[in-house]
């Protein structure tokens, strides 16, 4: 009879662990995002375990639907496709305050990463973001960077590269500067949403 007791209670024991480790893990999965572009949807993985900081800035701005109709300004298809700041006509949007980088993390700006745009200060991110679409652009990464800083990649694009590879392909024209880079016809973000459950 002991012996029965001891191994109820050892089975018992070994059950909760196992559902306190499936709940430990379910808490630390990564947040998924759904972008509905005028072009079809993106899903990304976000790396809140790499880039935290980053992560819950991103997803502040999803929360508060500030990317709502904001557009790709930027597209560059040997390069990176760039949206997030500005609405059709090239109306930027007001941001919160910038971010610390956290280029540290030893992710690295491959096809289907996400990153954070800034301007050339380091610690100037704020909302607009790109997505890689080459395998060379290393040269963004903290070891790889001119200037040592690089730039925070903070997720991946888990489905829906078909759709980034239908924006890379658009026809654009030149920007103020002379790039090549800007969109002819607007590539619309309608939304950006957590997926559910996520």
């Amino acid at each position: 009879m002991k012996a029965f007791t001891f191994w109820a209670l050892a089975g018992s024991l070994l059950a909760f662990a196992t559902v306190g480790t499936n709940r430990a893990m379910a808490v630390e999965k990564n947040p998924v995002v759904v972008m509905d572009t005028s072009m079809g949807k993106i899903k990304i993985e976000l790396y809140a375990d790499k880039a935290p900081i980053t992560v819950k800035n991103f997803l502040s701005y999803v929360d508060d639907k500030f990317y709502d109709n904001t557009i790709f300004h930027r597209v560059m298809s040997n390069f990176m496709i760039q949206g997030g700041g500005f609405e059709s006509g090239m109306k930027e949007k007001r941001t919160k305050e910038p971010i610390k980088n956290e280029s540290g993390n030893n992710l690295s700006n491959e096809r289907a990463t996400i990153a954070m745009a800034r301007t050339p200060e380091p610690d100037s991110a704020t909302a607009q973001f790109f997505i890689n679409v080459v395998d060379n652009n290393d040269s963004l990464d903290k070891a790889k960077a001119r200037d040592r800083v690089g730039y925070c990649v903070f997720g991946r694009v888990i489905e829906g590269m078909d759709v980034v590879d239908k924006i890379k392909a658009i026809e654009t024209k030149k920007d103020s500067r002379g790039e090549k880079s800007v969109p002819v016809k607007p590539v619309v973000i309608k939304s950006i949403r957590r997926e559910k459950g996520k």
